[in-house]
């Protein structure tokens, strides 16, 4: 028979696990501003290359550089010191998140480096390869509604 504290016990330890786990999912204070999971940006993804190679391509711990409270990896020392000369023009849009939820839903998804482009100039990510052809569909509308939601989304985050 399992007494009462074990049960009160047990309960207080799950809902700490659930709280820590709903923290982590939400990113940790100072890095919720761009997908960072285990504090790296993108899951490693150098941005740079997405613009200069046109291809998703992981960076290396070696040629890392910390922006906006998250470190972000890059494939050369070059593409590094061009982020670091200029974040904004190379951070993709939405903080990483998933560009189409963040436009259809309102919400924020988790992001794989595969599944991106660029238009006019800035970088869109998105979850998955269904996601990213429904985005291909109506790039200019979904950018228009998630450029007008992402102040509200981005709330959500903090």
């Amino acid at each position: 028979m399992i007494g009462r504290r074990k049960v009160i016990t047990g309960g207080i330890a799950l809902a700490a696990l659930v709280g820590a786990g709903a923290v982590y999912l939400r990113d940790t204070p100072g890095t919720a501003t761009y997908f960072a999971p285990d504090g790296v940006a993108l899951r490693g993804a150098d941005v740079v290359a997405y613009f200069t190679d046109g291809a998703a391509v992981i960076g290396m711990p070696e040629y890392a550089h910390r922006w906006s409270g998250v470190t972000w990896h890059f494939a050369t020392a070059e593409n590094r010191d061009a982020f670091a000369a200029d974040p904004i023009a190379y951070a993709p849009q939405y903080g990483g998140y998933c560009a189409w939820a963040v436009a259809a839903k309102k919400e924020i998804f988790s992001t794989r480096p595969e599944n991106w482009s660029v238009r006019d100039g800035k970088l869109y990510l998105n979850f998955n390869d269904q996601v990213q052809q429904t985005w291909e569909e109506d790039p200019e509308g979904y950018i228009a509604t998630g450029d007008a939601v992402w102040p509200e989304v981005r709330a959500k985050l903090s």
